[in-house]
């Protein structure tokens, strides 16, 4: 199967050249939003591994974003699927994301990760809200992400940004010690979030930028002070 390019104009990250997944359907997380952008394709089939997945050819040199579409590591996701993933991504010399809403299963695989791994979550807010349904709490993904960070270089994503309070989601995303940080707006027109006002955004922007770098999403501008 043909390993997939990402588009440089679409909302994936830009800084990967591929992603790649093997377990498709729909997210355990069952977050409100989507796990990242696939609810706004709509109902998503049964949680299930694709083993014809297991024939792509990763390639060399490449950034390969791997569980773009669905949480690898999850809690429901069984053993034998992130094994299988994780060994056919050791065949091919290339860098790996993988980004989960469930970072301590990633330390619990820290061992069998690619060598040239980077590690990420997403905390949208230090806020607490039902749309995160089924997801960690947001301090156990920091706490974990802390640990991860000590063997891995991490990133951090925030979005869709919600609603939160400056000064203690500064500082739990500082905790995970990100190499760089995502930030962008929710694109499920569909769902109605709590989100922050601009001046709030631009000021976490400011703060966040003191001590890593912030890559700010187009889809974050209409959440952002417009600046002479």
């Amino acid at each position: 199967m043909p390993l997939n390019k990402v588009n440089p104009n679409s909302n994936m990250y830009s800084f990967c050249t591929h992603t790649w997944n093997t377990v498709k359907g729909k997210c355990p997380h069952d977050t409100e939003y989507g796990y990242c952008y696939m609810k706004k394709w709509g109902e998503q089939p049964e949680l299930h591994f694709d083993e014809k997945e297991l024939k792509t050819n990763l390639g060399t040199g490449n950034f390969v974003f791997t569980g773009s579409s669905c949480d690898l590591f999850a809690t429901a996701i069984p053993s034998e699927w992130i094994y299988d993933t994780l060994e056919h991504c050791k065949g091919f010399d290339n860098k790996y994301l993988f980004q989960s809403k469930n970072p301590e299963n990633i330390w619990t695989w820290r061992h069998n990760l690619p060598e040239i791994s980077i590690v990420g979550t997403t905390i949208e807010s230090n806020r607490t809200f039902k749309e995160m349904c089924n997801a960690p709490d947001v301090i156990d993904r920091a706490v974990a992400m802390l640990k991860l960070s000590r063997l891995y270089k991490t990133c951090l994503t925030i979005e869709p940004v919600m609603d939160f309070d400056i000064d203690s989601l500064a500082d739990l995303i500082e905790t995970c010690s990100p190499s760089w940080v995502n930030i962008g707006a929710n694109t499920n027109n569909k769902v109605k979030l709590t989100e922050p006002s601009p001046e709030k955004v631009t000021a976490l922007i400011d703060r966040l930028s003191t001590f890593t770098k912030v890559k700010i999403k187009s889809n974050l501008k209409r959440l952002m002070v417009t600046r002479r």
